[in-house]
């Protein structure tokens, strides 16, 4: 049995922004791609575009995100659906938003489908961007300052071992303030999916620190015994 419709359909499309962190520099950074078709074309975007028919919105976040820039296999979380009116100049588009993070060193970003470049831009640094994808990097970046402070995603974006000066930063960067170096580290710690490796960084001049690394399983066994992250 078919159906028709008594109302206009808008279009759907996914937008991802990809958060990336670059302890060497202090910044955290976001995925930008530069688009080859108008509207903007030339201009600077959040890789993205339509959802397909037979597709949901999370599969289809994945695939833009594969086919624009190369980046697969990240933490990918819905965001907000914006759907101002007036958003898109080709007429009634409804955008279900990302957000994801990304290891630097997993990625070998490449520009393909509808993308002429990708690149990755400090947060505090962006260029001019097309449609409102400046309001939901906003809306991105508000998010993660308020969930890093009570889930771990934080692990997501440094490598698999770390120093506790690295996780430290990490926070800094991401909250933008400075925390004391004492309280943070006996309360991080104190939480017993922290792994001591057993190695130390390698090629620095001053002593090297200890490494470690976040054991995931745990945590999640901890949580569902009600254990409360918090930062």
């Amino acid at each position: 049995m078919s159906y028709t419709y008594d109302y206009p359909r808008p279009s759907v499309a996914v937008d991802c922004v990809v958060f990336g962190l670059d302890l060497d520099e202090d910044d955290l950074e976001i995925l930008l791609i530069q688009r080859l078709k108008d509207p903007f074309a030339h201009g600077w975007a959040l890789p993205g575009g339509f959802m397909q028919m037979d597709e949901t919105a999370d599969t289809a976040a994945r695939r833009e995100l594969e086919e624009e820039t190369g980046v697969t296999d990240v933490y990918l979380e819905q965001l907000y659906t914006f759907s101002d009116v007036a958003r898109d100049p080709r007429g009634r588009v409804v955008s279900i938003a990302y957000y994801a993070l990304a290891k630097l060193s997993d990625h070998r970003i490449r520009a393909a489908t509808d993308a002429e470049n990708v690149a990755w831009y400090s947060i505090r640094k962006l260029p001019r961007l097309a449609f409102d994808h400046k309001a939901i990097i906003d809306t991105a970046i508000e998010r993660l300052r308020g969930k890093v402070r009570y889930a771990p995603l934080g692990f997501e974006l440094l490598p698999p071992k770390f120093t506790l000066s690295q996780l430290q930063r990490l926070y800094e960067i991401v909250l933008e303030q400075q925390l004391d170096k004492r309280n943070f580290r006996k309360k991080i710690l104190s939480m017993e999916f922290l792994v001591d490796t057993g190695e130390h960084e390698q090629g620095v001049a001053h002593r090297a620190a200890r490494l470690y690394r976040f054991d995931r399983r745990k945590y999640l066994k901890l949580a569902k015994q009600g254990f409360n992250f918090g930062i």
